[in-house]
């Protein structure tokens, strides 16, 4: 079982001004404009971070995403540790499991499907 990167997610009114921000700080930037959704990707490596514009489909939130090996690992070793994933659903091309973290943050952990 490894972590393979960190991805910080927020959908707020606010992604305008957040991505005009991470731009200016010199970060590289992939917009995103498809099925209603509005957003921009920072990159940085095996990590990254998402904004989004909310929307019916996307309330406004913050999630923590833990990219990881192997998902399905995860969620058995999460469970036997008392925890409880809720999934898996795939998705995006990548396995994904939920959380929710003692202080109410939404947090994923996910893998790339073989394919």
């Amino acid at each position: 079982m490894q972590v393979l990167g960190i991805r910080y997610c927020e959908v707020t009114p606010q992604m305008s001004a957040l991505t005009a921000f991470f731009a200016a700080l010199g970060m590289p930037k992939n917009d995103y404009a498809q099925d209603g959704f509005e957003g921009a990707i920072f990159p940085a490596g095996a990590s990254w971070i998402e904004l989004w514009k909310p929307g019916p489909q996307m309330p406004t939130s913050v999630m923590l995403q833990v990219i990881v090996d192997d998902a399905d690992a995860f969620a058995a070793h999460a469970r036997g540790n008392g925890l409880e994933p809720q999934g898996p659903t795939d998705a995006h091309g990548e396995r994904i499991y939920m959380l929710t973290a003692p202080n109410g943050m939404q947090v994923s952990f996910q893998s790339a499907l073989a394919g």
